[in-house]
């Protein structure tokens, strides 16, 4: 699964509010916000009681090419657990414009491989043992996606897998499951994405939580704020453009809510991985700025999120843009993701948001020291069967 090898080298096989609570807090993983680089240290807790790999000098990448944000973690197994020794997350905004072209713009892809030039970097100075990265939505719609995975290769010597969305749901869970609330019954991990969104409907109780049921919609912050129009005007006609989110969003998730409906019961729980959840979750806080540690496992009362997607889609992008943990980057995209928010509260109505700063990175890291630690459990068993066998 190594997937990164520098441009003219040959790739080789060695691969405090009511009604809150926390989750995982006591072990955290440290992790760049946007426009961040900097190495951070802190272990992320498995629900795995067996050690990921008995290589902990290690270093294994993730990098996941959203249709908004380029992210980086990389991290070194420590039993249970795994030790982030470098991050970097950057917006690019790789699909602006691709809901009305149906393309990648030439901008839009100089971001994306600008910010992986010096993800690749990362790379090569961590040593790193084995990467996997990956890219969704922007990459799956666009008709020059297959064109710009090939410029990727050839400027960083990154080889991008082009994930499904079921892939991707599936990665999503893995990485934050563990900050699920406790409790009896099925439960909804979502991951609010910029070009689409995943529900994913979960038993847990194993390792490795089971999928139900699951759906991707091709709404993320990034096409809803597209298709649905960038002219907010007076708070009329703002108010009027976010019942059309609400609309479009509800109409794409029917099918699934109609699925998962048999299996709502009291104590539904429900745990949100993306920058919507934890950016409102800083604003329920009222953080001066974005903090980590704070919104990391936080739960969340339900009405205190749909109390503030209320008032930021009655706001002016310029209010919006004076608020801490929301600033320029994100002022033109929360809105969206706040429609898409109350759309899953409507659909799997429960009174509690887990918020998780963690996801598809995370999951991939897991993915990565398990299977590697599996090879050489294997590799360990064949040698003392042919030492038997002489």
């Amino acid at each position: 699964m190594a997937d990164f090898h520098p441009p003219g080298e040959r790739r080789s096989a060695a691969g405090g509010h009511a009604g809150e609570e926390r989750r995982g807090a006591s072990q955290p993983i440290h992790s760049a916000r946007a426009g961040d680089s900097q190495p951070n240290g802190g272990q992320a807790s498995f629900s795995s009681r067996q050690p990921l790999n008995p290589r902990p000098r290690q270093a294994y990448a993730a990098i996941d090419l959203g249709t908004n944000n380029c992210r980086l973690l990389i991290a070194r197994p420590a039993g249970e657990n795994f030790v982030v020794i470098d991050a970097f997350s950057r917006v690019v905004r790789l699909g602006e414009g691709l809901a009305q072209r149906g393309r990648l713009s030439d901008a839009a892809m100089d971001r994306a491989v600008g910010a992986l030039r010096i993800c690749s970097d990362k790379l090569r100075r961590r040593n790193v043992h084995l990467a996997r990265s990956v890219a969704t939505e922007a990459c799956r719609r666009a008709a020059n996606g297959a064109e710009f995975i090939e410029r990727v290769r050839n400027e960083t010597g990154i080889r991008l897998d082009v994930i499904s969305a079921q892939e991707e749901a599936r990665l999503a869970v893995l990485g934050c499951h563990i900050l699920l609330e406790d409790g009896i019954g099925p439960a909804v991990i979502f991951d609010i994405g910029g070009g689409s969104t995943e529900l994913v409907l979960i038993e847990p109780g194993a390792p490795v939580p089971r999928i139900l049921d699951w759906q991707s919609v091709p709404w993320g912050v990034v096409s809803l704020t597209e298709t649905a129009g960038g002219h907010e005007g007076s708070e009329n006609s703002r108010r009027a453009r976010y019942a059309e989110m609400r609309r479009m969003v509800a109409d794409s998730f029917a099918e699934f809510a109609e699925r998962i409906a048999p299996y709502q019961e009291p104590g539904l729980r429900l745990l949100g991985t993306s920058g919507t959840v934890t950016t409102l979750a800083s604003l329920h806080l009222d953080l001066p700025q974005y903090d980590r540690k704070a919104v990391d496992g936080l739960i969340v009362p339900s009405v205190s999120m749909r109390d503030i997607a209320t008032r930021l889609s009655s706001m002016s992008p310029q209010d919006r843009r004076q608020l801490p943990c929301i600033g320029q980057e994100r002022a033109d995209l929360v809105v969206a993701g706040c429609a898409i928010l109350e759309g899953i509260l409507d659909i799997w109505p429960a009174e509690r948001l887990g918020v998780a700063d963690r996801g598809i990175r995370e999951g991939i890291l897991r993915g990565l020291m398990a299977a590697d630690a599996e090879g050489l459990a294997a590799q360990a068993a064949l040698r003392r069967l042919k030492q038997v066998g002489s």
